[in-house]
């Protein structure tokens, strides 16, 4: 209570007042303070955004929902309305961009993953069925599918004989990410895939990747995902940046239950949501960067949740 009541009185009237004695004592606006306080990434772009969404001008707090397209023309109007000559602030002009351009692109990378979601798995689209195919093959290249319908799809943790069903609350999504995965990490994702099928420690391969897209897609639209592509992607992410983030994901879940060795698949949920835990954790520090450093997973990856 007394937090909520300490928030509202600074971002009424405290902020204002600081802001205005900082301006008068330093010569620089907050955005030009941040920006020359901070190297380029998360701290940097998450202060800048929190610093234009907060201000009472509506063309600063306008400028976080621009299109990447009208970026350079908001930025010459911030710093003309802030009184900020181009021709001596050349530094700043390029650190805002930078940022905006991060802040807007977060935005539009949560609208495109929306649509790959929206988009329902048919058996009837030639584009769907190759991706499927394709997942099969990478994953099974020695095996050969008796039918386009088969329990076989089990053997890649599918639950029915037809994997259409388990897609249904991610869309394509799931199969993307699991695709992405399969093709761009082949041994990593054949790793992970025989640790699946571990007679003890064993999990529905398939049906943990849809679901870790779940948790992917979460964090993205909470916002959560914001420290790790500020600090790892220099200008807007894209959907490829959100695929190899997955990667991320499937590869390390894989590591903490094993590491966790849980008694009974039927725990899932509970080491779920601790691993979700863990992730929001990392994520919460403003240097985070969960990439993957090399093909290599197994031996090289920026951030381990092993550490944890």
């Amino acid at each position: 209570m007394l937090m909520h009541i300490w928030q509202y009185v600074y971002t009424t009237y405290l902020r204002y007042w600081i802001k205005w004695i900082l301006r008068h004592v330093t010569g620089t606006c907050e955005l030009q303070r941040i920006c020359s306080r901070y190297q380029p990434g998360a701290a940097r772009t998450m202060k800048t955004e929190y610093s234009l969404k907060s201000s009472k001008s509506k063309l600063l707090r306008g400028a976080v929902e621009s299109s990447k397209e009208h970026l350079g023309k908001h930025v010459e109007q911030i710093m003309k309305e802030k009184n900020i000559k181009v021709q001596t602030n050349l530094l700043f002009k390029e650190s805002l961009h930078t940022s905006l351009l991060q802040i807007t692109g977060y935005k539009s990378l949560y609208v495109s993953v929306e649509d790959v979601r929206k988009e329902t798995f048919c058996p009837e689209n030639a584009r769907h069925e190759a991706m499927l195919l394709k997942l099969w093959q990478l994953l099974m290249p020695s095996v050969e599918l008796e039918s386009r319908v088969t329990k076989q799809w089990g053997d890649i943790g599918f639950q029915g004989d037809d994997p259409k069903t388990d897609f249904r609350g991610m869309g394509m999504l799931g199969l993307v990410n699991l695709l992405f995965f399969s093709e761009h990490y082949t041994q990593e994702a054949r790793l992970v895939l025989s640790h699946a099928n571990h007679p003890k420690l064993g999990y529905s391969y398939a049906i943990v990747g849809i679901n870790l897209t779940e948790m992917t897609y979460s964090l993205l639209k909470s916002g959560a995902l914001k420290t790790h592509f500020y600090n790892t992607v220099p200008g807007a992410p894209e959907l490829q940046h959100f695929h190899q983030l997955y990667c991320y994901l499937a590869f390390e879940f894989d590591k903490f239950w094993l590491a966790e060795e849980p008694e009974s698949i039927m725990l899932f949920n509970q080491y779920r949501e601790k691993f979700h835990h863990v992730v929001r954790t990392l994520l919460k520090d403003p240097h985070a960067s969960l990439q993957l450093s090399s093909p290599r997973l197994q031996t090289n990856t920026t951030a381990s949740l092993e550490a944890n």
